[in-house]
């Protein structure tokens, strides 16, 4: 990946929304911080920082990882059984 000023620029947007919002200190000069940043950002709630971790995507080679949903659609559950919240996700109990 060319690290350009879009990138950078990008990437330092990313790197200060993730530290407020999730307390992760992600130094540019790691070997995966993108990565790193594009998996913070499949775990975000914001819809600006997915949207800075899509355009990060796309400039990066890992556009198709990160493409992927990062919360799938809730599985079906029977009628009448227990479920629970787990992490934000509906579980059977």
């Amino acid at each position: 990946m060319e690290l350009n000023k879009a990138v950078l620029d990008c990437m330092q947007q990313l790197r200060r929304r993730l530290r407020d919002e999730q307390q992760l200190d992600i130094r540019l000069s790691q070997p995966d911080a993108v990565s790193a940043m594009l998996a913070a950002c499949l775990d975000s709630s914001d819809e600006h920082t997915r949207s800075l971790g899509r355009q990060l995507a796309g400039y990066s080679d890992l556009h198709n990882d990160f493409a992927q949903p990062a919360r799938a659609s809730e599985p079906e559950f029977p009628p009448g059984a227990p479920v629970l919240i787990y992490r934000g996700r509906r579980v059977v109990a």
